[in-house]
């Protein structure tokens, strides 16, 4: 290297730093809506029609980021709210975002708050994606701390045919690599968070977002956990 590639590398360094190797997962963007009634902020949910993936269970608004429509996260995120309850972006005040969510199953989550400034009867969702859509006290969740369950996530460096045969996706002896990494990596727990509600059960990456957003409320909100 020289100082001319030097200089080069310089310039293309970025200041904020994103995530490497980024275009290789499922890149999605959600809104965390806020709906206000009498004094009491609600969190807006909906629950996807049955017909599409993960049909029946509950989500707030969002979908894969489109490079073709979306000229950023939020903007993919208020289209998706578009689509799915028929809601205005021009009706909602995004107030700021949590941190990043990275998935092990692959998936990359940017959410945004967003306040609807609507009547809960001015929004249309659509039944070919929302089966309805439903609203509970963020206070209820402040009250009531998730159940956590752990998942367990393995690296391996095989998979097993419909013949039952290990197949090597890295030929750890041909590489002359350590004769440990034949076997399952070190793996990691995954949590799990599932808050039972009285109308409904809310896990996943939905019950992980509400805790994020509890957390930035209460940094106390797991306690022990």
């Amino acid at each position: 290297m020289n100082k001319e590639t030097l200089n080069l590398l310089k310039k293309n360094l970025s200041p904020i730093p994103g995530i490497m190797g980024r275009e290789k997962f499922f890149n999605a963007a959600v809104l965390i809506p806020l709906l206000e009634k009498g004094e009491e902020y609600f969190f807006l949910f909906e629950k996807r029609a049955q017909n599409i993936r993960q049909g029946g269970e509950i989500s707030f608004p969002g979908g894969k980021f489109d490079p073709l429509q979306d000229k950023s996260c939020i903007n993919a995120a208020l289209r998706e709210t578009e689509e799915e309850i028929g809601l205005s972006r021009e009706k909602i005040e995004v107030i700021g975002r949590l941190d990043t969510f990275v998935s092990p199953r692959g998936l990359i989550i940017e959410s945004f708050i967003g306040i609807l400034n609507i009547d809960e009867n001015d929004l249309h969702p659509d039944e070919r994606e929302v089966e309805e859509i439903f609203t509970i006290p963020v206070s209820w969740f402040e009250k009531n701390p998730p159940e956590k369950y752990r998942a367990n996530v393995e690296v391996k460096p095989y998979f097993i045919n419909e013949n039952g045969e290990k197949i090597f996706t890295i030929p750890v002896d041909n590489l002359g690599l350590p004769p440990q990494y034949k076997e399952p990596w070190p793996s990691l727990d995954y949590d799990v968070f599932v808050f039972k509600n009285p109308y409904t059960i809310v896990w996943g990456i939905t019950a992980r977002l509400i805790v994020e957003f509890i957390l930035k409320i209460n940094p106390d909100y797991l306690g022990t956990y």
